[in-house]
């Protein structure tokens, strides 16, 4: 099945990616900016003498750190957050997306999951991308669903809200807009097959809906897995922090009308909206990013007043990668969709049409295109000065990365009492993970994090995509416990 006709056609009318933009002057100053004080900052590097041969690590450490400023502002109204109980009176009707490709492994778990919430979807829906695994017999033997030919839909007999529509293997974006096409709710949430939800999620991506009409897009909070080897919780011991950090920082942008990021493991999304400016882009590496783009894009040019939430209520944990290879090709596309989306809406950067997301939030991104780069070539020149001899430099770049980690620590602390607070206890308690998170995480994981986004540059500019088959065994960990 290809994407539908009707969602093809409005992504053909509106997709920035096929309707490119004239460039604008803006987004030339701040992406061109950007690229040439990385280069000039590090040519000049063996001229200088002191610190100030640093200049890049500087300019790093600098930008990182008015960005925690802004965010530890933002966040400020975290403090006294209180929890609202779910509406009983709040029915939309919802829809449960699951794009799965060779998922036989997971994916009874995870729909037995939506099936034990306390207020179930009204339809589960998988759309099944062309696996070639044994999802057929999983679901045959889980729940009585004989495989469908291509391109048709079933329903279990044995569990009224389960549908089955089975593709031939096209990616993500196709399996979600056929998806769409296939059903009529008004709520739609996608859900990875990796990704538990807890009792009470959908009750509270339900209400968040109904108690805002000009939502459009919302995220709940997740807490990544991994499996259970040495490197397995070296990865979710980052990885959590790295999550609490990048949440809180959406509710910070969320605030000023300019939140981008939410995340397609769990996702809810306003159906009609979706579907009016033309559903997932098949040719993105993030199909979930590149939609809010469209979304804030067709709320400014219609007048809509549309909005994008974090959902503190709804909660969910999902699989992430334990292993090096698997971060690195995870953050490789991650970073190279990235790239896709700040490229293809560069029209928007700096664009004042777009309020705060336009003059605030797209030139923070515009630096972020680089940010990664600065990280690797700062911590290149500091082994290069050591190895040198350059004693003199060196010493004075380590009390600058000092006082960066103090900075850190305090945000992280700051962050976790917040969190904490936001999400109702999904972390664990004690603080000396968090204060060794901060020690080490600047000379080990966020390294690996700027390695996978130098890559995601090669993805980008060699223009390639790929839906690769990932192990599951931090999800299954966590089942079978």
């Amino acid at each position: 099945m290809t994407m539908s006709s009707s969602i093809e056609a409005r992504f053909n009318a509106f997709s920035p990616r096929l309707n490119r933009r004239p460039i604008a002057f803006p987004a030339v100053a701040l992406h061109g900016g950007a690229l040439l004080a990385l280069v000039v900052l590090t040519a000049q590097a063996w001229g200088q003498t002191g610190i100030f041969a640093w200049s890049v690590g500087l300019a790093y450490l600098t930008y990182d750190t008015v960005l925690l400023i802004f965010v530890g502002v933002q966040t400020l109204p975290l403090r006294h957050f209180v929890p609202r109980p779910p509406d009983a009176s709040a029915r939309p009707t919802l829809a449960v997306l699951i794009a799965a490709h060779n998922e036989a492994a997971v994916l009874e778990q995870t729909i037995r999951a939506l099936l034990a919430q306390q207020d179930p979807p009204d339809i589960i829906l998988i759309a099944d991308d062309g696996s070639t695994d044994p999802t057929p017999a999983t679901m045959e033997r889980a729940f009585a669903m004989p495989a469908p030919c291509y391109g048709e839909l079933t329903s279990s007999p044995t569990v009224l809200p389960l549908r089955w529509l089975r593709l031939s293997h096209g990616g993500k974006a196709r399996a979600l807009n056929a998806a769409l096409e296939a059903i009529d709710s008004d709520i739609v949430l996608t859900v990875d097959a990796d990704t538990i939800l807890a009792p009470d999620a959908i009750a509270a991506m339900r209400t968040a809906f109904h108690r805002e009409p000009a939502l459009v897009a919302a995220t709940g909070l997740l807490r990544p897995i991994c499996d259970r080897s040495i490197a397995g919780r070296m990865f979710e011991w980052f990885q959590t922090y790295e999550y609490v950090r990048n949440f809180i920082s959406r509710f910070a942008w969320m605030r000023i009308d300019g939140l981008l990021l939410i995340s397609g493991a769990f996702a809810g999304f306003r159906r009609e909206a979706v579907v009016a400016v033309g559903g997932f882009d098949p040719e993105c590496l993030v199909e979930d990013y590149e939609l809010i783009h469209r979304l804030h894009r067709w709320s400014v040019d219609h007048d809509r007043g549309w909005k994008v939430r974090v959902v503190g209520e709804a909660r969910a944990y999902t699989d992430a990668p334990g292993h090096i290879g698997a971060f690195l090709r995870q953050r490789q596309r991650w970073f190279g969709g990235f790239l896709q989306t700040q490229y293809w809406n560069r029209d928007m950067v700096g664009n004042p049409r777009f309020g705060r997301l336009g003059t605030m939030m797209l030139p923070v991104k515009a630096f972020d295109t680089v940010q990664p780069l600065f990280g690797l070539v700062a911590f290149a020149l500091l082994v290069g000065f050591a190895l040198g001899g350059r004693l003199p430099v060196v010493g004075p770049i380590l009390i600058a990365m000092l006082a960066k980690v103090a900075i850190d620590l305090g945000f992280h602390a700051w962050s976790i009492i917040l969190y904490r607070r936001w999400s109702g206890g999904m972390l664990p308690e004690g603080w000396s993970h968090v204060i060794a998170a901060s020690f080490v995480e600047p000379f080990t994981f966020q390294l690996l994090r700027h390695l996978g986004a130098a890559l995601g540059w090669i993805a980008f500019l060699t223009r390639s995509s790929t839906w690769t088959k990932a192990k599951r065994g931090g999800l299954l960990a966590r089942v079978e416990a």
